[in-house]
């Protein structure tokens, strides 16, 4: 059993590329509002709905963005660890692997 965490390449990838959807997401959030105000309208020549809906998007702007900082924040670490094994793996494998020349040299099996 090992004592350390196993998360598979592909998980982190995974992980990264959803991480990049949020963000998006996030991004794109505020520009639905207008759609959103327009759609409600004024029903009965009211206002308040839609005033209501405005408030509560002023507030939630400036919260969505710092939550969109932190998931910037969090997909950037997850990239790098996924880059750094990525990269340890390679020069792992470089590092073992057997050139034909050095081959003639390794000790032979009865």
């Amino acid at each position: 059993m090992s004592d350390g965490v196993q998360i598979p390449y592909e998980v982190l990838n995974e992980l990264n590329g959803s991480l990049k959807q949020i963000i998006v997401e996030f991004d794109q959030a505020g520009d639905r509002t207008g759609a959103l105000e327009g759609a409600i309208g004024s029903p009965l020549g009211r206002n308040g709905l839609r005033e209501q809906v405005d408030r509560f998007e002023g507030a939630w702007n400036d919260k969505r963005e710092t939550l969109k900082q932190d998931v910037q924040e969090l997909q950037k670490h997850v990239d790098e660890v996924g880059q750094a094994w990525v990269n340890w793996d390679t020069e792992a494998s470089a590092s073992l692997s057997v050139d034909q020349d050095e081959s003639k040299n390794l000790p032979k099996g009865n």
